[in-house]
């Protein structure tokens, strides 16, 4: 076999590998062209060969027999390629339970009761008794002015009470001397008048030196400021051996608030008052009705409601400059949680009741531009992109009020993976047993 016949064949075994990579008819003869080079005339005599080539060949050429070194060399079949199984995912289905539909708005923390501390006689202040900041408890003794004086006006009280008691003595024994000394006709009525006036003014001297004694009594007392109740101290105001309480001039010495109970103030929109009512089919709530109310409270970087208390007060009207109703709820802080001032969230019973909501991990929820939106499985398991309204957070799941059905199943988890239109395995967890992380959006390893 000539030199001619050995490339030939050589090319048609580069062109047969060729063409089961590309079907592409003008990219194979122009790689054949610059393999050959200038071995052949030009395109016509590689669209001749093509020809020959793919069974359009002469026969005496097909069956030609090849020597060994020109006996192409079969390819191995290409190895089938497996798809991919699909990628579990965590789903479940909605929780079904009664849920009270509520309000959530937003207020301040406040104390029950703020009293300043007023000296209330004058005199030198002569000794604070606790520290700045301090929790006392009621009649612990905080202040202590100045009381030699308040002693000596108590002690002159009770001298004059003595007194008008030793003259009331004095005047009976007088009237019933001069009384038997008339029977006698030994004295006068005048006598016996003047004497009468003196046993009567007597009398009314001991109920005057009674009154005094309690005064003096009251003096000294407010020589010692007190705790009027359970509360956290301010900071002094007056330093010791400043002269307080002058006349007409009440002097603060410090300032004491209650913080167990303690109260918490919200508003809330017309609309919102509105919608209450609707709720509670427009019946008016007296006091005893507002005081068994609950209340759920937490703080304002949180998102659950640890603090539980009840109505304590509701305004009787909007107020016009706002459009609001201002609501006062009171609770225990025994650990003073609660400090006067915090922002707070309020949440207030509507009064409606669902009996069948669906409740679902609130972690299971996304968002963009449509809204809420939950990833579910259709029947043939395939993830759908599902937008829906969103209700109360109970816990850690969310009320969802429309958009779902109760057999539906919600991914909970892998959501990285679980596009919408992918086809997955799910993998059936409870609503309850479904771990916090499991809904997470952001768990891709």
């Amino acid at each position: 076999m000539g030199s001619r016949s050995i490339e030939t064949a050589r090319l048609r075994r580069f062109a047969k590998k060729a063409a089961r990579r590309t079907p592409n008819r003008a990219l194979v003869l122009a790689v054949v062209m610059s393999t050959v080079g200038g071995c052949w005339a030009g395109e016509s005599q590689a669209a001749s060969w093509w020809d020959a080539l793919f069974a359009r060949q002469p026969a005496a050429e097909t069956k030609q027999p090849q020597t060994e070194e020109a006996q192409p060399h079969p390819d191995p079949p290409p190895q089938a390629t497996s798809a991919a199984p699909p990628p579990t995912i965590p789903v479940v289905r909605p929780k079904v339970q009664t849920v009270t539909d509520y309000v959530e708005v937003t207020g301040n923390a406040a104390s029950t009761n703020t009293v300043k501390l007023i000296a209330r006689i004058e005199g030198y202040l002569e000794k604070l008794h606790f520290a700045d900041g301090a929790l006392v408890k009621k009649g612990d003794l905080l202040f202590t002015i100045q009381q030699d004086q308040y002693k000596a006006q108590l002690q002159q009280a009770q001298a004059q009470l003595m007194a008008q008691q030793a003259a009331l003595f004095y005047a009976k024994t007088e009237v019933a001397r001069y009384t038997a000394l008339l029977r006698k006709d030994a004295a006068t009525q005048t006598e016996v008048d003047h004497w009468n006036y003196e046993q009567k003014k007597a009398e009314a001297g001991i109920i005057g030196a009674q009154a005094q004694i309690e005064i003096a009594k009251l003096n000294l007392d407010y020589t010692e400021v007190r705790a009027p109740f359970d509360g956290l101290m301010g900071k002094h105001l007056v330093d010791p051996w400043n002269v307080v309480g002058g006349p007409g001039q009440p002097t603060a010495l410090a300032e004491i608030l209650q913080l167990s109970p303690i109260y918490v103030v919200a508003t809330l929109s017309e609309q919102q008052v509105l919608q209450i009512r609707a709720n509670i089919n427009q019946r008016r709530l007296a006091l005893p009705d507002l005081v068994r109310i609950p209340i759920d409270v937490g703080l304002e970087n949180g998102t659950s409601f640890p603090y539980h208390g009840t109505i304590e007060y509701v305004a009787p009207g909007i107020d016009p400059s706002t459009g609001t109703l201002l609501v006062r709820g009171i609770l225990p802080n025994a650990d003073r949680a609660l400090l006067p001032g915090f922002f707070v969230r309020m949440r207030l019973p509507k009064g409606r009741v669902a009996d069948n909501a669906l409740l679902v991990p609130n972690r299971a929820l996304g968002e963009d531009q449509g809204g809420r939106y939950l990833l579910v499985l259709n029947k043939d398991d395939v993830v759908e992109q599902r937008y829906v309204q969103i209700g109360e957070l109970v816990g850690a799941l969310r009320v969802i009020e429309s958009g779902l059905a109760p057999d539906e199943r919600v991914v909970i988890g892998e959501l990285w993976r679980a596009s919408p239109g992918v086809k997955v395995k799910p993998k059936l967890l409870t609503t309850d047993a479904a771990p916090d992380g499991a809904a997470a959006g952001s768990d891709r390893p």
